[in-house]
């Protein structure tokens, strides 16, 4: 086997087509808002980590939970990426009418690339956070925030931080 490329061989990398089941899948006897999510810093050096935070709160009548997922897509990259890949993901525990403010770090090897070696890029990223993945169909109600951020400075081997 020469191409160790992942094209085509797994989900995250089909293009438009979505899984069947994707992470996350399920249904809740409740229902979740999502508001309130803040990156910080909005733009950042190359080695730094990124601080997120959103406010989840339960709109139902019902005592559930929600699986809140954040994801990453690269806005250009000098490789190929995925479309989004999983970052963080916590399962959160709410009473009804109850809202929570959730606090999440994104670590920059979490956005390396591979090329010839795990490098840090700079460029324009958006960071997804909601209770599935980014554009999926499901019958439940979910929510999935968007926002951008930056990253400057020149590429470098991710062990060069």
């Amino acid at each position: 086997m020469e191409n160790y490329t992942m094209e085509g061989r797994t989900y995250r990398y089909y293009g438009q087509e979505a899984p069947l089941y994707p992470f996350g899948y399920g249904l809740s006897y409740t229902t979740f808002h999502y508001r309130d999510l803040v990156l910080s810093p909005p733009v950042l050096p190359i080695c730094a980590n990124l601080s997120v935070s959103v406010v989840l709160e339960n709109t139902g009548l019902w005592d559930s939970e929600e699986v809140v997922q954040l994801y990453l897509r690269w806005e250009q990259s000098s490789v190929p990426v995925p479309r989004w890949q999983l970052v963080a993901f916590r399962r959160v525990a709410l009473l009804a009418g109850q809202e929570n403010k959730l606090f999440f770090q994104v670590l920059a090897e979490q956005r390396a690339v591979w090329g010839q070696d795990w490098r840090l890029e700079p460029g324009t990223f958006t960071l997804f956070a909601g209770g599935q993945q980014p554009g999926q169909k499901t019958r439940a109600p979910s929510e999935v925030l968007s926002a951008q951020f930056s990253v400057t400075g020149t590429a470098r081997p991710l062990g060069g931080c």
